[in-house]
């Protein structure tokens, strides 16, 4: 079976490329990475430098302007992994001191979790669990 040696990027279409790249800049430290353009699109892509983590968001010309519905068949979330239980209550206070859209930590049998959404309503966590990779 081929494999692959680590995750390269993860894009999301947005309503508005430039206020999702704000947000992340403003709420994770993230930093310009490239910005391309397509026929009927164009994207900005960060970087969270301590991780290299790579998140493009990419404005398509036919984008309705819908908010995002996990509920809806495609993506649901994506979780971003913590070290230690306390580390979701920083990210808590961090989250209120940004105004970003969150739930509080929720304590469950297969782990912790911060559950908070970007400006479009896309869904994302902080997750604690022990001994996962």
């Amino acid at each position: 079976m081929p494999t692959f040696s680590k995750v390269s990027h993860i894009s999301f279409s947005a309503r508005d490329a430039e206020r999702s790249a704000t947000w992340w800049r403003q709420v994770f430290g993230m930093k310009d990475l490239d910005q391309v353009r397509g026929d009927g699109w164009r994207a900005i892509l960060l970087i969270h430098p301590a991780t290299a983590t790579i998140i493009e968001f990419q404005q398509h010309d036919a984008n309705r302007g819908e908010v995002f519905d996990p509920a809806r068949t495609g993506f649901d979330h994506m979780g971003f992994k913590v070290d230690d239980p306390a580390e979701l209550d920083v990210w808590q206070r961090h989250f209120e001191e940004h105004g970003v859209t969150f739930t509080p930590v929720v304590h469950h049998d297969y782990g912790s979790v911060l559950t908070f959404k970007d400006p479009d309503g896309i869904q994302f966590e902080m997750f604690y669990r022990a001994g996962h990779p």
